[in-house]
């Protein structure tokens, strides 16, 4: 154990922190309502010229998709997703808190996605309690962990939506043309910040040494390229899956085009707010010219990928009971 580490304790294990103020709890709730207000303002045009309601029009794109086929893509997916998932968890965990199974890490790790309705700290909160009880982890240690994996998603997500751009450059919208340059920005903030974990620049600056920086003061090179390589095939299903379950809704999009598509979405996916409000809208901004179509689309799609993971966290929830309580 390190000088910088305190013990696996009971106080420490789960850090009480103060609850957030009104404006952060109400942030999220303003966020969706903005972007709902967006998508029924570029839906009320088309709507008005057809004679119909916003939710009539909106209504017809619901009728027209053949929800057989599209369930058909969405839960095997969904179930892959899961699995790739776990994997990352278990890997990260392995590497920087304690030895834990794949087969232990998928019940815990389920059941996380219950709680993550309603507030992804809370899933991660039922992670740390898992390892404090199981395998004496304390709560910072955990946290530093999936800090980690949240890192190495934004560098796999900008990885891979250059290369999209790079495939598709004639293809994409002109706002696009400035990932390469996001990409740079990531490429050297991270260079920088690995030199510095490492101890080879502000070696006087100790503010490596909180406790949730843990995982990158011990982080290889090679483990964050290992994360990113385990979770590009949840990607490149997903690239799939999305462009046929688009097609189900009238819109034909190639496999390059979403491959430089998808990763913005799900950047817009991962901002807090019900219903992933950003994420539809950002499906509308790209294709504005079907903007019932994009808006049914980035609904479901989004949300029955939250749901049908609670689903799966449901099947796993008596087993993780077990787990964590006897």
């Amino acid at each position: 154990m390190s000088e910088t580490e305190p013990s696996a304790t009971s106080d420490d294990a789960l850090p009480q922190k103060p609850k957030p103020g009104i404006i952060k709890r109400l942030l999220p709730w303003l966020i969706t309502v903005a972007c709902f207000a967006f998508l029924y303002s570029r839906m009320a045009g088309p709507a008005a010229a057809q004679g119909l309601t916003v939710v009539a029009y909106l209504g017809n794109v619901f009728a027209s998709v053949n929800w057989f086929m599209w369930l058909g893509l969405m839960i095997p997916y969904s179930l892959f997703f899961f699995l790739v998932d776990s994997l990352i968890v278990w890997r990260v965990i392995n590497w920087f808190d304690a030895e834990v199974s794949y087969k232990n890490i998928l019940p815990v790790r389920a059941s996380t996605y219950i709680l993550s309705i309603l507030n992804e700290q809370l899933g991660k909160g039922a992670m740390a309690l898992y390892l404090n009880r199981r395998e004496g982890v304390p709560g910072w240690k955990l946290g530093s962990s999936m800090l980690f994996i949240m890192v190495c998603e934004l560098f796999y997500l900008a990885t891979w939506a250059n290369i999209g751009l790079a495939l598709q450059w004639e293809n994409l919208p002109e706002v696009f043309r400035g990932l390469p340059w996001v990409g740079m920005i990531i490429v050297a903030v991270f260079a920088v910040a690995f030199l510095y974990f490492k101890g080879k620049i502000l070696p006087n600056l100790k503010w490596r040494d909180k406790h949730i920086l843990h995982a990158f003061r011990e982080a290889k090179l090679s483990q964050y390229l290992v994360i990113m390589l385990l979770r590009s095939p949840a990607l490149l299903a997903a690239v799939v899956v999305y462009s046929e379950a688009l097609s189900l809704f009238g819109v034909e999009i190639s496999y390059m085009q979403m491959l430089g598509i998808l990763p913005v979405i799900f950047f817009g996916a991962s901002i807090p707010g019900p219903f992933r409000a950003v994420a539809v809208s950002l499906w509308v901004i790209l294709f504005p010219e079907f903007p019932a179509e994009m808006s049914a689309f980035g609904l479901v799609q989004h949300n029955f990928f939250i749901l049908f993971n609670a689903v799966i966290g449901l099947v796993f929830l008596r087993r993780a009971q077990k787990e964590l309580f006897e």
